[in-house]
């Protein structure tokens, strides 16, 4: 019976539906990052964000390392025991594209701020009798999105920023294939500097990868117009961290929608996200994480991962494979 493990509190998470999806006739275990090592020398396959050389020196028998989401950027290649299978999981697509259209009226628009003063009696509006009315909001339509990595969640968002009448333009690394209908312009990475000047919002989309990382520094944002917004939902670490706490708070750019940070709990209690006070600055949307977590991610991993464990079971290729060996 092969056995099917689970590392780590995401991929224990998504355990259950997987367990579901496979029936009879599999072993499932369910432990820590540090904990499932004991495990590993029965292990057939295994479900995990991260790997590393302890990990590879004890799987004896590995097939398959699946991650569970799209990111690579805790796996160590070098790691992987000769002709073990890399996978990764999508499905956060529309999650993520319907968090950055969100991101982009909640602050354009300043939903929280207005909610806030109204349950005051505060009118900031054209409705006020004590005050000249605010300036019209901007709209989205007209307005041009940038997006900085054209994948699965980029193209799910150029299709929804279309329905908006946005002006979409885009950058990846192979441009062979041409823009397809909902961009106005597609352009490698030469292209980032003119992509950045012409933003009205900067959508990052980016896998982290040694090209990406610090792509993004003092230079860069000094290239975007003073009204325009980034929103991160990417990895932190493509932005440099002190250049954009600055642009921000010097109001270089107008504002910022950040999913993904520099610092994440590692125990019990609150974690500021942070050692810049990015919490302190009113331009700042700050959520922990959770631009992909809906329910089709949920349902769409566990299907991948699930069609992955029957497939290699059967001697077969697993779908979104990344690596069929170590390199």
């Amino acid at each position: 019976m092969p056995q099917i493990a689970f590392a780590g509190t995401f991929a224990a998470s998504l355990a259950p539906q997987v367990r579901q999806r496979l029936g009879a006739g599999y072993d499932i275990v369910v432990d820590d990052e540090a904990g499932i090592v004991a495990h590993l020398p029965g292990v057939d396959m295994l479900v995990t964000l991260a790997f590393n050389r302890a990990m590879g020196a004890a799987a004896s028998r590995l097939k398959l390392v699946q991650v569970p989401g799209a990111g690579l950027d805790r796996i160590d290649r070098s790691a992987l025991p000769a002709a073990t299978w890399l996978a990764n999981a999508y499905g956060h697509d529309t999650g993520i594209a319907e968090y950055i259209i969100g991101a982009m009226l909640a602050t354009q628009r300043s939903f929280g701020r207005l909610d806030a003063r109204l349950r005051t009696g505060a009118w900031d509006s054209q409705w006020a009798t004590d005050a000249p009315p605010p300036p019209p909001w901007p709209e989205l339509a007209g307005k041009t999105l940038c997006i900085l990595g054209y994948g699965h969640i980029g193209q799910a968002l150029a299709r929804r920023a279309r329905a908006f009448d946005m002006d979409v333009r885009a950058l990846r690394r192979d441009v062979s294939g041409g823009a397809d209908e909902t961009l106005s312009f597609l352009g490698g990475p030469q292209s980032l500097p003119e992509l950045l000047a012409c933003a009205d919002y900067l959508a990052v989309t980016l896998s982290l990868n040694q090209e990406t990382r610090g792509l993004l520094g003092a230079p860069e944002l000094a290239l975007m117009k003073p009204s325009s917004i980034l929103i991160n939902v990417a990895r932190a670490e493509i932005i440099d961290e002190d250049a954009l706490y600055r642009a921000l708070a010097e109001g270089r750019i107008a504002g910022a929608a950040l999913d993904v940070w520099w610092r994440y709990p590692a125990g019990a209690g609150p974690t500021l996200p942070s050692r810049q006070p990015f919490h302190t600055l009113p331009n700042v949307l700050m959520t922990p994480h959770v631009s992909g977590w809906t329910e089709g991610m949920l349902d769409a991993r566990a299907a991948i991962i699930a069609e992955n464990i029957q497939r290699v079971a059967r001697g077969e290729r697993p779908v979104n494979l990344i690596a069929p060996q170590a390199a």
